[in-house]
């Protein structure tokens, strides 16, 4: 108690009033008296506090679990003995057959969220950024909201993984980590958090963007602007969506598609068919029953991802160029 009350003195005020924040009554009661108690507080005490405090911190942050025994105490601990069983038995038999995140990216996004909820939430954002982003999206959606905004908010800002930290990552992961050679600007930051966020339903899309703004105003633009809606397609020309639409292989995604779409969305792509085709979806539109709003935006995603697709190979520009010449 005494180191606690130590560290919290020397870090400032307002960063020891955030750590007592996530303390009980009885533990502020605690430091409170042990802190109004102290005398004699030497320089050489505070720098052995503080030294030890950031081994603990290193190694806190290293969480060494890379045995399967291991694994499966904490697993038991958390889950029972059935369902760490099943986990368990996924993560091993992945792990023979997959390399790196793969093995990860193979799980059902309920059981990462099992794995690594209780976990600080950078390891989470760090664990996060190295999934697909439609698991990413999934799992952080299963995640309570104030860790959901905490986490948006350190991939917003990520900017990447030392080798050290990565391979001590892995091994709380049992390796599934392992063998990942993406390079650290990719892994995190403002476009991850976008695409993320772009793959997440809308109440929740729309509840994690309000926080960042209220956190960082300028990041959340920055991440809206990187964000690209099923709505932003009528702000396109003409020559790059046709380019989209002509990868959309499957008629009846774009009638999911367009059903929930604004009428400025349908026009565009309406314009952009022969008459006989256009008039054909409209038809099909109008035809249609009643469809679940998940099942628009699943379809809108897929055409996103189409988009996005074919703008990270260099085919398309999804910035607003609609005014640009083509030669």
């Amino acid at each position: 108690m005494e180191r606690c009350a130590i560290l919290l003195m020397s870090i400032g005020e307002e960063a020891a009033a955030d750590v007592l924040r996530y303390m009980s009554a009885h533990e502020v009661q605690e430091l409170g008296a042990a802190m109004i108690g102290m005398k004699n507080m030497t320089r050489n005490n505070v720098n052995a506090v503080l030294e030890q405090f950031r081994k603990d911190a290193d190694q806190f942050m290293s969480v060494n679990m890379g045995s399967e025994e291991y694994i499966r105490t904490i697993l038991n601990k958390a889950l029972g003995t059935d369902r760490a069983a099943g986990i368990l038995e996924d993560i091993l038999d992945l792990t023979k057959h997959e390399n790196g995140i793969e093995a990860l990216n193979q799980l059902e996004p309920a059981n990462i969220a099992e794995l690594i909820a209780g976990e600080h939430p950078q390891i989470i954002a760090t664990i996060l950024v190295h999934l697909d982003r439609d698991l990413a999206a999934d799992t952080l959606s299963l995640l309570t909201e104030r860790v959901r905004n905490d986490v948006i908010v350190r991939i917003a800002t990520f900017g990447g993984v030392q080798p050290t930290a990565l391979r001590e990552l892995t091994e709380v992961l049992n390796n599934v980590l392992s063998g990942q050679t993406a390079k650290r600007s990719k892994m995190g930051g403002v476009r991850a958090a976008a695409e993320i966020l772009n793959t997440m339903n809308t109440g929740l899309e729309t509840s994690m963007i309000t926080h960042l703004q209220e956190r960082d105003a300028e990041l959340a633009q920055r991440v809206q602007e990187e964000m690209f809606t099923f709505e932003n397609l009528a702000d396109l020309d003409d020559v790059t969506l046709q380019a989209i639409m002509a990868e959309i292989t499957d008629n009846n995604m774009l009638v999911l598609a367009l059903k929930g779409a604004s009428e400025a969305v349908r026009e565009r792509f309406f314009k952009n068919m022969s008459n006989r085709a256009a008039q054909m979806l409209r038809d099909e539109i109008q035809d249609m029953n009643r469809v679940r709003a998940s099942v628009v935006q699943a379809e809108q995603r897929a055409i996103i991802g189409i988009a996005r697709r074919l703008a990270d190979s260099g085919q398309i520009s999804l910035s607003k160029t609609a005014d640009d010449d083509y030669v």
